[in-house]
């Protein structure tokens, strides 16, 4: 096997030409679905060879918790410098599992935040928020997704360009947008060669709205 056992943490070097091609050549959301798939199994496999190589490289050190035989010597035998790269995967491990926990915390602080500016609204499918600042988004929750859109961006906007910006966030709600951009942006904290991926995927999911 040799060098190939690395052969999962580097494959999302490709990431970038995957992410151009995907944009040119494929509707936006085939390609939202398509990268987010991608992205995900790379991480995926990157993150079991960072738990495989610490397995195989630490479990015959001194006072290792893991069991002898959880790294065979035909194993070791076939990864390069098996220790290096076993001590190696353990601070590669804790930043992966650090930097998505991270984001999914963040992720839900967001989320609970925005759910705490509409209370006391009435719980219509648009959400009109005073503010000076003109912006909208989609908000996805339960028992209901819902819009959200400022005073000054419906200020802005003319009948039937409120009409267009409802239907561009109606399709993100309805396309649930908002787990593939959940799901780079894990995969990019995995693996950062990933992204790549992680803007395409925001880019192509603007498009498809």
């Amino acid at each position: 096997m040799g060098i190939f056992v690395f052969l999962p943490l580097v494959l999302p070097l490709t990431a970038w030409p995957v992410a151009r091609l995907a944009e040119q050549r494929l509707h936006p959301r085939t390609a939202t679905v398509l990268l987010t798939g991608v992205s995900s199994l790379m991480a995926l496999c990157s993150t079991v060879c960072l738990v495989l190589l610490m397995v195989v490289g630490t479990a015959q050190l001194p006072g290792n918790p893991l069991p002898d035989g959880w790294s065979d010597p035909e194993v070791r035998a076939s990864v390069p410098h098996h220790e290096i790269a076993g001590k190696a995967a353990i601070p590669a491990l804790v930043a992966v599992f650090t930097g998505c926990l991270c984001t999914l915390l963040r992720h839900h602080r967001v989320r609970r935040r925005a759910h705490e500016a509409l209370e006391g609204l009435p719980r219509t499918q648009v959400a009109v928020l005073p503010d000076p600042r003109p912006y909208a988004y989609a908000l996805p929750g339960r028992p209901r997704d819902r819009v959200v859109v400022s005073t000054a961006m419906l200020a802005c906007l003319g009948s039937r360009e409120r009409r267009a910006l409802f239907a561009h966030e109606r399709v993100h709600l309805a396309a649930r947008h908002h787990r593939h951009l959940l799901l780079v942006r894990l995969a990019a904290d995995a693996n950062p060669f990933l992204r790549p991926l992680r803007t395409a995927v925001a880019c192509t999911a603007v498009r498809s709205g």
